[in-house]
């Protein structure tokens, strides 16, 4: 069977199905396109096949596309309801499912099969105006707080994976939790992802970061207030009272009071607290979370860190890696976060370039995965209408950008080899940096532009 006749029986195939049927190539032209997939969107064939489907669909987003995930990213996508304007304008609602067609590694074809749902959505949306008149009326909404689970914790690195591991199985059981990461390691997601995933998750789970509040309140806010305790003190339940049930965070632990410390190590011990200036002892049931971002060891040298109450609290421990120590996770970590800030700031930069990504896995980020999501959001919020990511569009510090180590001179090496090792050091560090460009690297470097490229093709760097 030719490839002609091959592509008649698909055809024929594929018009006996009810739903409609969409396929393009590796590079996104309309291979085939059944009638029922032609009524759903309200277009002629002849409008979609050998079209580029951006084309074909020229309203649509392409953050949104279910087609660009499959072919750019290999992302299967299962029932999908997509919103979008067909060649003439009309608005339809689908229901997707798409999957990448992958020969010997390479993503060769899309295959989305879709059915309309237009006029159900329109349905819904009724529905829902009315209810939320009615909402409206009753009581004003309320904003949302985002509650984090382990499907938001993102990161294929062997290291990082086992760290997710155990936190499921912390989550599992009801021991202490405690957590050491740097600042940006994502401590209070891990934290709310083991309450979330616990018998907890329907209880309460409160955070108070430790070194925000003075030291005269922080008592007051953990185990509540009873009226006269001192000038302008009420009747007031404490962090504890208001978690009953659930899980307190206690972040940056080491910034509690040394003697607070100490009376914190006692609710822990007999799960009961007492307001200040209270004679009552209150019951509670609370899981502790507690969290710091240097190391226990050194905390506890340094004195700011009770031992006994580490002891107490560390029945499980987590070490989240620096980014620096799963560079892997880079690329995955700047797509996820290209595809949240696309759809925040209505942007269409879908691809990150080579350049870029390797500008990217060439810093240090030592405020870890928070900062290279601060990166990613700058990027992505500044950038005109492009749909590529290119080193143009990152704002990293300059003075760490390169990992590599300084090269140290050994006696056996004469001086003119150790400076021509720096030199190439330097240069391909810039290269990097400015994503391939030989003049922005010159000024950089300031020297004459043929003057790096004489040193380019001398060190053999492309």
């Amino acid at each position: 069977m030719n490839a002609e006749q091959y592509k008649k029986l698909v055809d024929e195939l594929i018009e006996l199905l009810d739903e409609g049927v969409y396929i393009v190539d590796k590079y996104g032209t309309g291979i085939h396109y059944n009638s029922a997939m032609a009524r759903t969107e309200k277009v002629a064939v002849d409008d979609v096949l050998g079209k580029k489907f951006h084309e074909a669909f020229p309203d649509f987003n392409l953050g949104e596309s279910t087609i660009y995930s499959a072919l750019t990213k290999n992302r299967p996508t299962g029932s999908k309801q997509q919103t979008y304007k067909n060649l003439y304008g009309k608005e339809i609602t689908t229901e997707n499912a798409t999957i990448p067609v992958i020969v010997d590694g390479e993503t060769v074809a899309a295959i989305e099969v879709s059915k309309d749902i237009t006029e159900l959505r329109s349905i819904t949306d009724t529905l829902r105006e009315l209810r939320g008149e009615v909402a409206e009326k009753a009581e004003p909404a309320r904003p949302q707080i985002k509650k984090y689970t382990f499907d938001d914790i993102y990161g294929e690195n062997p290291k990082f994976q086992a760290v997710i591991e155990r936190a499921k199985k912390a989550a599992s059981n009801d021991a202490s939790v405690f957590i050491y990461g740097e600042t940006g390691t994502g401590k209070e997601l891990f934290a709310q992802s083991i309450h979330n995933d616990g018998k907890r998750a329907g209880k309460p789970f409160l955070a108070q970061n430790c070194a925000a509040i003075p030291e005269s309140l922080l008592e007051g806010i953990l185990f509540g207030t009873t009226r006269g305790a001192f000038t302008g003190a009420v009747d007031r339940a404490g962090l504890f009272e208001q978690a009953n049930g659930g899980t307190v965070l206690l972040d940056e632990i080491s910034a509690m009071p040394y003697d607070l410390q100490s009376k914190l190590l006692r609710v822990l011990q007999e799960s009961y607290i007492r307001r200040i200036g209270g004679s009552r002892d209150i019951p509670i049931d609370v899981r502790i979370i507690a969290t710091v971002n240097e190391p226990p060891e050194e905390l506890m040298a340094k004195g700011l860190l009770r031992k006994d109450l580490y002891y107490r609290l560390n029945v499980i421990n987590l070490s989240i890696p620096p980014l620096r120590e799963r560079m892997d996770d880079i690329e995955l970590l700047a797509n996820r976060f290209a595809d949240k800030f696309n759809k925040r700031f209505n942007k269409e930069l879908w691809m990150i370039s080579d350049g870029a990504l390797k500008q990217l896995q060439s810093y240090d980020y030592p405020g870890n995965v928070r900062e290279l999501e601060n990166i990613m959001e700058q990027a992505i919020s500044m950038a005109e209408n492009e749909h590529v990511l290119t080193g143009k569009h990152l704002s990293m510090p300059n003075h760490i950008v390169n990992k590599e180590p300084v090269i140290r001179r050994e006696d056996d090496v004469p001086l003119d080899a150790y400076m021509e090792a720096v030199e190439k050091q330097l240069i391909a560090n810039e290269m990097v940096r400015f994503n391939g460009n030989i003049s922005r690297a010159a000024d950089a470097l300031k020297i004459k532009r043929q003057t790096l490229q004489h040193k380019l093709k001398k060190y053999g760097i492309k």
